[in-house]
């Protein structure tokens, strides 16, 4: 029975160190494959230590898809970073009257329509957002795709959890002493809300990085083409230039891996206080 119970947190801590090679191996072979040359990729593919640090995956996307790499990454950050903080009001805003007024058959019927949407394939929105975006003139602008961005179920979800956990007494002195709903929210709520505030903020950022889908449908020209959907066209360009796509798909996903890095405990707070608390 020692022996066993000894042997379990070994166990336990050798399982996990194997789960996290597991997934720590796809982002290295990228690494390791942006500074190899084709032949060398399909010669060894699985080889993580380059035999010589080639550039020339990173000469070859410099103008992937017609548009600078530099202009690209500005998009990805211009788009993402403002959707985010879009979100963040669009989300606090919803969330807050749907805390405070859980009962009513329209917010009762706004949160199964979010629940739907979470289940909803994404492809199937194509026709739609088109026709949308046409008929109210934003196809082909940096603000439908910003719009479009902003909106998330999933952070709406995450506040109205958080609000409802809040002390009653609290919003009812604010209401005494004659503040109106929104002054609550911006004066009262949200300073109690920081963690929760920053998480909305941080996996909204996170989860728009990634999207192409909605910036190829609503662009019209390539100069508003974010990383991904630059990193989509070189499939098509560069053809079997793997170098290149693996170069492309560095640069892309560098920036969300330091910021995670940097705000994963704020992350994992806001969640628990959004959801468990819930």
């Amino acid at each position: 029975m020692k022996r066993r119970a000894a042997l379990r947190p070994i166990a336990a801590n050798g399982g996990a160190w194997l789960i996290s090679v597991m997934f720590v191996f796809p982002f290295a072979w990228m690494l390791s494959s942006a500074f190899r040359s084709t032949r060398q990729i399909l010669s060894a593919p699985l080889r993580i230590w380059p035999e010589s640090f080639d550039l020339s995956g990173f000469a070859a996307i410099a103008d992937a898809g017609g548009l600078p790499i530099l202009r690209s990454l500005l998009n990805s950050l211009l788009i993402t970073g403002l959707s985010a903080v879009l979100a963040v009001g669009i989300s606090a805003l919803g969330a807050y009257a749907m805390a405070r007024r859980p009962r009513a058959l329209a917010f009762r019927a706004l949160r199964a329509g979010f629940l739907l949407t979470i289940m909803y394939p994404y492809v199937l929105l194509l026709i739609p957002v088109y026709i949308v975006m046409y008929r109210i003139g934003l196809l082909g602008g940096y603000v439908g795709i910003i719009l479009f961005l902003a909106q998330g179920p999933v952070q709406i979800f995450l506040f109205e959890q958080f609000f409802r956990t809040l002390p009653a007494e609290v919003l009812e002195a604010a209401m005494l002493d004659g503040a109106s709903e929104f002054a609550i929210l911006v004066r009262v709520v949200l300073p109690m809300a920081r963690p929760v505030v920053a998480t909305v903020a941080i996996i909204t950022f996170l989860l728009n990085w990634s999207q192409w889908f909605p910036v190829l449908v609503i662009s019209s020209t390539p100069d508003t083409y974010t990383l991904p959907v630059a990193l989509l066209n070189l499939n098509g360009e560069l053809g079997v230039n793997f170098q290149g796509i693996m170069a492309m798909a560095v640069v892309t996903t560098i920036p969300p891996v330091l910021l995670f890095l940097a705000a994963h405990r704020q992350v994992i707070q806001g969640m628990t206080e959004g959801a468990v608390k819930g």
